[in-house]
């Protein structure tokens, strides 16, 4: 019997280099509880999903690694990505923090790790940096990247390391679409993840502009919203703990956005964060 249902060969994968392929829609663990997040990680992979993303400040990685043994999959059809917890910056730090995490996951490697915050007032992401680079060297990390990073801080990295980021994970959703950082970002040869990419639901699901282009294809608003992220190029990560939504969030890859749609939805920005400045926020 065969099931309609979208699999994992339906997402499309982006190349990060060094034969590191990243599924391009993820399912986030940010704000699920510790006691959920098993049983929500076994929901995304039995709807399709291939990559789960957390962190070490989410304090769940524990219930995403015993989900991923419990699922039956291999360890290579799951791509984890974990990131450096805001007190473990600095070198030697960074090191150790990354070696608490794949305890937690329970994992020999992670797929991609990043740099949480750049953290500017305390000036350690340099050091941070270094010690990526020697997780990946040493074969405990497959992909480094940063998330939250402005310019300036992509910048500094690379001119004083010269390794890039394969990745910069940011917030980017409808309302708060950062065109210059995601062109920078291309510049400069790193991918762009979105976080929050429905601005965590609430009155955006409900805008008529979204609704509109829903009804136009048969769709949720929701699943609109992913859909665009995908076809600017983002990696996306939404999250549930609703079993129905998790599965409609993976349901997007049998409709297409034109170009009418793509231009009213790039209406919708307002540069408005629902989360931290990353120029000022210093993890307090």
């Amino acid at each position: 019997m065969t099931s309609d249902r979208p699999g994992p060969a339906s997402v499309p994968a982006i190349d990060l280099g060094g034969g590191v392929r990243i599924p391009q829609l993820g399912f986030g663990v940010f704000q699920i509880p510790a006691q959920d997040t098993k049983s929500a990680v076994l929901t995304a992979i039995e709807s399709g999903y291939r990559h789960i993303d957390t962190a070490a400040m989410y304090e769940n990685e524990d219930a995403v690694g015993a989900a991923i043994r419990e699922s039956g999959l291999a360890r290579e059809e799951v791509f984890v990505t974990t990131k450096c917890n805001n007190p473990d910056q600095g070198y030697e730090p960074a090191l150790r923090g990354f070696e608490a995490s794949a305890a937690e996951l329970d994992l020999d490697y992670v797929d991609l790790y990043l740099i949480h915050w750049p953290l500017p007032l305390h000036n350690q992401y340099i050091e941070t940096w270094r010690a990526f680079e020697k997780l990946q060297s040493d074969g405990r990390v497959r992909a480094i990247g940063v998330s939250n990073f402005q310019v300036a801080h992509l910048d500094r990295v690379i001119d004083e390391t010269g390794v890039v980021p394969a990745v910069n994970q940011i917030e980017l959703h409808p309302l708060m679409q950062q065109p210059a950082l995601r062109a920078a970002n291309a510049q400069r040869g790193i991918v762009t993840e979105a976080w929050s990419p429905l601005a965590r639901g609430g009155d955006l699901l409900s805008d008529p502009v979204l609704t509109k282009i829903a009804a136009k294809h048969g769709k949720t608003a929701a699943q609109v919203i992913l859909r665009w992220h995908l076809d600017l190029g983002n990696i996306v990560i939404p999250r549930s703990v609703t079993p129905s939504r998790v599965a409609e969030n993976f349901d997007i890859f049998d409709f297409a956005l034109d170009n009418d749609d793509l231009d009213a939805i790039g209406g919708l920005d307002r540069g408005a964060r629902i989360g931290p400045d990353p120029d000022v926020f210093n993890g307090n």
